[in-house]
């Protein structure tokens, strides 16, 4: 079992690469010898067989052969083939009459017999081939003899041995072998380069650790709750995960997308895209919660882009806010039964001392200061849910301390499918209001907040002011940024949605949001109504401290 673990081992990525490359060179190198071998094999037998035939027209043109043939007489013919064989390196030539009688011949015995082919040169034409005569395999020309009446009387055969051709092709064949070898060491250099360059860009590590580290990205990547987006350095998306795509509303075919085709300008947006760090930045996309975290991420020295998670916070900060809601009517009912037991401390001291006249009128300024104030908002805004708020958050304002006014200067008609929508955005900006006009303004002042409804033809215009130390400096363009908040963080709570809250809600009304950098803050709402002019009125609800 240890030898097959240790060869495993051994057999690195850079080792398996250049044992790849130099077997695909071998293979490559083989097959191209084999294949010039033949093609250079079968061009020196196409050299040789012109060779050869030049030899044999000669011969065929020399006088003597032709008188021999004709007067059917060989002597002389056997001494002048081997004398041209030796001269012209041939290694037969062979004189046969038309009948197929040899005249000469490297074998001297097979002088005067019959060859055993047809004389093929009868038809006046020249020949070449490769011959498999007496003398074993041979390149062969063959010429006609032509007696001077143009009459076709024998021919000539000449030929080259197999071992000539042999020879010379084997000195060539070592010249592309040595060629070959100086191309496998240059391709053999070129594979340990390439195989380091590779080992470099895969950070060292193993085919089968890279594979065990893609099935773990995979499953890791899919298993987990949380949306993972991974940003290469040009700003490209080269990774999301199902959740992710759930969060954000994408699909697979946008990997490899650049960030800003695939998502809207905004704040998610940002945090793809921005450099550096950044941990738990809140995010409103599409009326979702996401908080975000942003980690560079470098090996080697080199950038390799940023990978940011995503979580889905919006049904847990849902239930904290309706818990906030809860809360503040908690503490309305709390200043309601405050007052109640002041007022009533305050008829059973009347009634104790028998002034009846005193405590009906008391009853009397109490029902009156009550009912006043709600039927004189009742009267001028249509929307008995904006006017129960208003209503609530002005006991909550009396008992911090801080003057509530409430001014409509029109009446104030709110279409149903944008109630719920200024429900929040009046609920948070009020909340905000009296929470920063509590912690402290101008010395001597008395804390307060103005909420100043107005309606006409075209917009619905809401504004709420406070006395508190206003917006910070320069910080006007960043408030309605999902995370900014001047208040402290309690508990781990998530502060600063509100705000980015009330900006989304506006802008899915069509309308917009500004804001004023003052001593107190000063925020405007403007909303796009539809409906024709309303009758012109006035209402102002007063919620004093004590």
């Amino acid at each position: 079992m240890e030898g097959p673990r240790w060869s495993r081992r051994r057999r690195t990525l850079s080792a398996r690469l250049l044992v790849g490359h130099v077997g695909v060179l071998l293979l490559a190198g083989l097959i191209g010898f084999f294949l010039w071998a033949r093609a250079a094999r079968s061009e020196l037998d196409d050299q040789y067989e012109q060779r050869a035939l030049a030899i044999a027209q000669a011969v065929a043109s020399t006088p003597q052969v032709e008188a021999a043939l004709v007067a059917g007489d060989p002597a002389g013919v056997q001494e002048l083939a081997q004398r041209t064989a030796r001269a012209t390196g041939a290694s037969y030539v062979v004189v046969i009459d038309r009948n197929g009688v040899r005249y000469s011949h490297p074998n001297a015995a097979l002088i005067g017999r019959v060859i055993e082919e047809p004389v093929v040169a009868l038809d006046g034409a020249p020949h070449v081939g490769v011959d498999l005569g007496s003398l074993g395999r041979s390149a062969n020309g063959r010429a006609p003899v032509l007696a001077p009446d143009g009459t076709v009387v024998g021919e000539v055969s000449t030929g080259v041995v197999e071992t000539a051709i042999a020879a010379k092709a084997g000195d060539e064949l070592v010249n592309l072998a040595v060629y070959l070898a100086v191309a496998l060491a240059v391709g053999l250099a070129a594979a340990v380069l390439l195989a380091r360059q590779l080992k470099q860009q895969t950070f060292g590590l193993e085919l089968d650790e890279i594979a065990g580290l893609l099935q773990e990205r995979e499953a890791t990547l899919h298993g987990i709750r949380e949306g993972v987006v991974a940003v290469d350095p040009s700003g490209r998306l080269s990774l999301m995960n199902d959740q992710a795509h759930q969060l954000l509303g994408t699909s697979p075919a946008d990997r490899g997308r650049v960030v800003e085709d695939v998502l809207p300008d905004g704040d998610l947006r940002d945090l793809l895209r921005d450099p550096g760090d950044a941990a738990d930045r809140l995010v409103l996309l599409d009326g979702r919660l996401l908080v975000g975290s942003r980690v560079r991420v470098s090996h080697g020295g080199r950038d390799l882009g940023s990978v940011v998670t995503l979580r889905d916070r919006t049904e847990l900060e849902a239930a904290l806010r309706e818990l906030d809601e809860v809360r503040s009517l908690t503490d309305a009912l709390r200043a309601q039964q405050h007052e109640f037991s002041n007022r009533m401390h305050v008829m059973s001291g009347l009634l104790e001392m028998r002034r009846y006249d005193d405590a009906i009128g008391y009853a009397v300024e109490i029902e009156t200061a009550t009912s006043g104030v709600a039927s004189t908002l009742e009267a001028h805004i249509d929307s008995p849910r904006i006017v129960a708020l208003l209503l609530a958050k002005s006991t909550v304002a009396r008992e911090r301390g801080v003057e509530l006014t409430v001014t409509a200067a029109a009446r104030v008609a709110v279409e149903d499918a944008a109630v719920d929508a200024l429900v929040s955005i009046l609920g948070n900006l009020i909340d905000n209001a009296i929470e920063a006009a509590g912690s402290g303004g101008g010395a001597g002042e008395i804390p307060s907040v103005t909420v100043v409804l107005a309606d006409d033809e075209r917009e619905l215009v809401v504004e709420v002011a406070d006395s508190g130390p206003g917006i910070p400096a320069g910080a006007a363009a960043s408030i309605f940024t999902g995370g900014w908040s001047t208040k402290l963080v309690p508990g781990g709570r998530a502060r600063g949605i509100g705000l980015a809250l009330v900006r989304q809600l506006v802008g899915q009304l069509g309308g917009s949001i500004e804001v004023e950098e003052r001593p107190g803050a000063r925020f405007r709402v403007v909303v796009p109504t539809p409906r024709g002019p309303s009758p012109t009125a006035d209402a102002v609800l007063r919620g004093a401290g004590p």
